[in-house]
């Protein structure tokens, strides 16, 4: 009884076992979870070029 719900705690959010998805532009064919990937890695370094560095103290 146990091990059922230590496995169903573990489960992923989204169905693993079917096919995956793409997007196809002409010869460009990308699968939907790599696209999301890449769109996270834009995002952060986007934050990271707006974003100022943070100060340090005055120096005495």
């Amino acid at each position: 009884m146990m091990l059922s719900k230590v496995s169903a705690a573990g489960a992923a959010p989204v169905d693993l076992n079917g096919p995956g998805h793409y997007v196809h532009w002409g010869v460009i064919q990308v699968s939907v979870a790599n696209l999301v990937v890449v769109g996270i890695m834009v995002a952060v370094f986007i934050l990271a070029l707006v974003l100022p560095f943070p100060k340090g103290r005055g120096r005495k």
